[in-house]
């Protein structure tokens, strides 16, 4: 078998050069059909070809199979090879192959296969002509247009009574004083002796959207806070109500504002292609599913199905013997 691995092992065999003479196609990494049929070892009635030691080089990625370039390390990678062959075969011998939950990891991974080449087939973002890009930015001008956008700050308070004498002083406070009162009065504010950014940032909860707008949503902001920030006239500026949430009182500032404003076609351009490339592996996707119900009869035993019972997790035991009768 010597003769055999040498082959294999041959850095210009197993590199080399699709022939450019228009002759047949050629198999992994630029070999001829005839040369990639050539076996190379023998395990059991199993017979490894050339071609596919050669496919296992290709499906490396570049720099992995930089550790493959000389014999001796391409002895070791048919020796691989040959391991799990054995292990296969043994596998098989125990009847291993036949388990369900293997047939399941074997429908997945064909599944998967299957899916992947259907995607493969997609046509590449950037090929994706100019003309239906417009077309696509025409039809969707809603999803390129940014909301209105407010940047809120807020003091947090538990005593109602405090909390009024606390907006009342914000409402005078320059941003400065704003900093002092979070750092003296909120229940949410940095540790002692923390680092702290600008004192006009004191208190920041982050950027929000219009009230309802699921572009600018933030789980830091509740509603009542969303919609009192957007009451608020100019940057600097203080809710004139305390706004009670959650057991709370909140002194709201505006602390930032951004304009809306449509996104121009140049700017959306890629995410208009990659969504249009989403939608086209959807369709393909739905394609051969179809395909494949027409192709292959479906039938479903409704019946049947109503009788299946399931067994019970050990939480809905649990649960039954709490209601059990004692």
């Amino acid at each position: 078998m010597s003769g055999l691995v040498g082959l294999a092992c041959n850095e210009k065999a197993v590199d080399k050069p699709a022939p450019a003479d228009g002759g047949a196609a050629p198999a992994a990494s630029g070999l001829t059909p005839e040369l990639a049929q050539k076996p190379i070892a023998t395990v059991g009635d199993k017979v490894i070809t050339l071609g596919e030691f050669a496919a296992t080089i290709d499906r490396m990625d570049q720099f992995e199979r930089l550790r493959y370039q000389s014999v001796e390390r391409r002895r070791q990678l048919l020796d691989e090879i040959i391991k799990a062959e054995l292990l296969a075969l043994e596998a098989k011998r125990r009847g291993l192959d036949q388990k369900p939950e293997v047939k399941e990891r074997i429908r997945q991974i064909l599944r998967e296969d299957v899916m992947r080449q259907t995607r493969t087939e997609v046509t590449a973002p950037a090929d994706i002509p100019e003309s239906e890009v417009r077309a696509y930015y025409d039809s969707h001008r809603d999803e390129f247009r940014d909301p209105e956008r407010r940047r809120v700050a807020h003091i947090v308070m538990a005593d109602e009574a405090k909390a009024k004498k606390v907006l009342e002083d914000a409402k005078k406070a320059s941003p400065t004083d704003w900093g002092k009162l979070v750092r003296d009065h909120s229940l949410e504010k940095p540790p002692q002796g923390a680092a702290t950014g600008p004192a006009e940032l004191a208190g920041d909860l982050g950027i929000v959207g219009p009230p309802g707008a699921a572009k600018g949503d933030n789980p830091r902001v509740p509603e009542p806070l969303r919609e009192a920030v957007f009451k608020i006239g100019a940057v600097g500026g203080i809710h004139a109500e305390l706004v009670a949430e959650g057991g709370k009182f909140h002194v709201v500032r505006m602390t930032g504002k951004t304009d809306a404003r449509d996104r121009t076609l140049a700017e959306a351009e890629r995410t208009i292609r990659v969504a249009i490339l989403q939608e086209r592996v959807r369709s393909a996707e739905a394609r051969i599913e179809k395909d494949l119900r027409e192709r292959y009869p479906v039938k479903i035993d409704d019946k049947a199905l109503e009788k299946v019972e399931l067994p019970k997790s050990p939480l809905e035991k649990l649960d039954a013997g709490a209601r059990a009768p004692k």
